[in-house]
């Protein structure tokens, strides 16, 4: 239904399982024409070192009609809102998730979390904002929905919440899409997986979709050109090389 999968991670975040090579063969047999690779940012324990996110201008942009996007879960640092990703990694990334992780920033009280996630959103560099149902995060949803709306950063519905991480998410998930529906923001699905053979599923995202009547228009993951688009709109330069997806 979805042939764009915007969050998974590779073996270059050692709790992840799968390599490039593995996720490009999984998208020609599902039929995902995009993805994005968001290995975990810099100060995360088990995160690449900066290079690795530098370096990925070394991949192909298109291998068999599957478009590859250059990504990073960045880490939600502080209150300030400052993350991760900085410097010359910004302009080597084509789209970056940012979001909160126990190593990085302990799990605060409701208008701590708020304050953080939407500092974050206002600096400008997130696309992204990545599981914001986690439990163990509470935020003030609808003006978490409010500020992403203003802000143009789309919130993630994350199918591995509903399974294996994060249990506990699905109220959180189905209230966070129940209030960027009314704030007219945009939602982006992520299979967060950390095994290629999840990659593309959604099912328990598309069933809170069902369930909210989320318009399909402001979903991002429903054409590959739709996210680019988004991405351009958010001030990214087109890719060229993904011109004709």
């Amino acid at each position: 239904m979805f042939p764009v999968d915007l969050h998974m991670h590779t073996v270059a975040s050692t709790h992840a399982y799968s390599t490039l090579h593995d996720y490009i063969n999984e998208a020609q047999q599902k039929g995902i024409k995009l993805f994005a690779i968001t290995d975990h940012g810099p100060d995360m324990a088990d995160a690449p070192h900066h290079w690795h996110f530098i370096n990925m201008r070394v991949w192909p942009r298109m291998v068999d009609g599957v478009g590859i996007l250059r990504g990073i879960e960045a880490n939600i640092k502080n209150i300030d809102g400052d993350i991760d990703c900085t410097g010359p990694m910004l302009a080597a990334i084509d789209v970056i998730i940012a979001g909160f992780h126990e190593p990085v920033f302990a799990p605060q009280d409701k208008e701590t979390n708020t304050k953080a996630m939407i500092a974050a959103m206002a600096k400008g560099d997130v696309h992204i904002i990545s599981h914001p149902g986690n439990p163990k995060y509470p935020v003030d949803i609808p003006a978490i929905a409010e500020a992403a709306a203003h802000y143009q950063v789309a919130l993630e519905l994350n199918n591995s919440s509903f399974t294996h991480s994060r249990k506990g998410s699905e109220a959180n998930c189905r209230a966070i899409a129940e209030a960027v529906r009314d704030a007219g923001g945009w939602l982006a699905l992520g299979s967060d997986s950390h095994i290629a053979f999840s990659m593309g599923g959604f099912e328990h995202c598309e069933r809170i979709i069902a369930a909210v009547n989320f318009p399909e228009a402001r979903i991002l993951n429903v054409t590959p050109r739709r996210f680019l688009d988004f991405l351009e709109m958010r001030g990214r330069p087109p890719i060229a090389e993904l011109a004709g997806l």
